[in-house]
């Protein structure tokens, strides 16, 4: 298992948490990943994950509601809202290739989700890379 895919596993159980027990659970999630059994850079690359999710939630929860189409955030699965937080995030960086995202989200789906869960992560995940795509200027030559 890489690295990468390590590191979004924490990040995601993280987000979960603090989905749950809110914000003041942050010294808690924090402690829970460093005390995990990951190597030292997989923990480190969780937390810039999980806080970097954090730090654009509203844009994120924003573009995730425009394509979840009939599902509010608060009627989502509390693990398929967070795989999509943390996917969503990952696009608007534009550092991960976009197949690798949703390949990647897939696989988190399957892992710690619902057998229907993969289908709707990736339905929804494919708009919002569509939507990102589609809002990046084009340049020509």
């Amino acid at each position: 298992m890489s690295h990468r895919h390590r590191a979004r596993r924490l990040a995601l159980q993280g987000l979960c948490c603090l989905d749950v027990q809110g914000d003041g659970a942050a010294a808690v999630v924090r402690q829970f990943m460093d005390v995990s059994r990951e190597a030292p850079e997989t923990i480190e690359t969780a937390h810039e994950m999980l806080c970097r999710t954090l730090g654009e939630r509203q844009r994120i929860d924003d573009l995730l509601t425009r394509h979840a189409r009939h599902w509010g955030l608060g009627r989502l699965a509390l693990v398929d809202r967070n795989i999509l937080r943390l996917a969503a995030w990952e696009l608007l960086e534009k550092v991960t290739p976009v197949k690798v995202v949703i390949s990647e989200a897939l696989r988190i789906a399957q892992e710690f989700s619902t057998a229907e869960s993969p289908r709707f992560v990736n339905g929804v995940i494919d708009a919002v890379a569509k939507e990102l795509q589609q809002a990046q200027p084009q340049t020509g030559g």
